[in-house]
């Protein structure tokens, strides 16, 4: 990283740039925040605020897209409140152990990559389910909901469109992994848990899971109409399909979509004829897909 020092005590600047430089960094240093103010591109800045008659909303206005993180000697209105309210992100307390500091910063690295990845999921799922609309109240909907919908996107946009009008966490989960039924227990409850592929289950399995998710802030969708089940069940009818309205699947989505949809409706030698392959080609697709054919 390339950490810019703004500290008027040169020794202390030199003693902090060394043993940041000697873990890989590459650091500056500046004794006012006017020299400050002139540099750019930093990825994080270590302000001293113990540097008397100095402004520092400029400096922290500058580096506004840096991690700025107050060094301070005492805890004041001055030293602490008014810059971390003009954008500085945390402070550290003089003196302190060079491992704490770097604590703080690689948290806060940490969290602004997670934001920057959160807005582009949420402008990737906006976009995504642009055309997936459920045009009911959530207030109405108590959990834990079946949803059964022949188009995924359907009930993708339902549950992740649920989960942010609630204000709440999602945990995506699928019935093609193992390891779903374990992680539903051990995940929090103040959190939608989103569960898809339950028409892969066996016959045999649904009424355990039913049991298992009774109680919970859960959404389970089915490509496949959901019956017997004591839960609430919402059926999303779409006037549209992969096939109308401009929406050109790539052709092994084409495929997947054929094959997890049609395949309990045709025997696999009318299967594999109506897709224009062989039966091994139509064995091997499940394979790729993780497909697979209920008994």
């Amino acid at each position: 990283m390339k950490i810019l020092i703004i500290e008027n005590e040169v020794y202390l600047a030199q003693s902090i740039a060394t043993k940041l430089g000697e873990l890989g960094h590459t650091c500056e240093m500046c004794t006012s925040t006017k020299d400050a103010i002139r540099s750019h591109n930093y990825d994080v800045v270590l302000l001293s605020t113990n540097i008397n008659g100095q402004d520092f909303n400029p400096v922290i206005e500058t580096f506004k897209s840096s991690i700025v993180i107050l060094m301070v000697s005492y805890i004041s209105n001055d030293t602490v409140s008014k810059p971390l309210s003009a954008g500085a992100k945390d402070y550290i307390l003089k003196p302190f152990m060079i491992e704490e500091l770097i604590r703080k910063i690689n948290h806060y690295q940490d969290y602004e990559k997670l934001k920057h990845r959160n807005v582009a999921y949420e402008k990737y799922l906006s976009h995504n389910f642009l055309n997936a609309k459920y045009e009911k109240s959530f207030e109405d909907v108590e959990l834990p909901l079946f949803i059964s919908s022949s188009f995924q996107k359907h009930a993708d946009a339902f549950a992740f469109n649920y989960a942010k009008k609630r204000d709440l966490p999602i945990h995506f989960l699928t019935l093609n992994d193992a390891k779903t039924l374990t992680e539903v227990n051990s995940l929090p409850q103040n959190s939608i848990i989103y569960i898809i592929d339950y028409q892969l289950l066996k016959k045999a399995d649904k009424k355990a899971f039913c049991d298992l998710i009774a109680g919970k802030n859960i959404i389970v969708s089915s490509t496949d109409k959901v019956e017997e089940v004591e839960h609430r069940v919402l059926e999303i009818e779409s006037e549209r399909n992969v096939f109308d309205k401009g929406e050109i699947l790539p052709i092994e989505d084409y495929v997947k979509f054929i094959v997890l949809n049609y395949q309990d409706k045709y025997p696999d030698t009318e299967l594999s004829k109506k897709l224009g392959i062989s039966r091994k080609s139509l064995w091997e697709k499940r394979k790729k897909y993780d497909i697979i054919k209920k008994k």
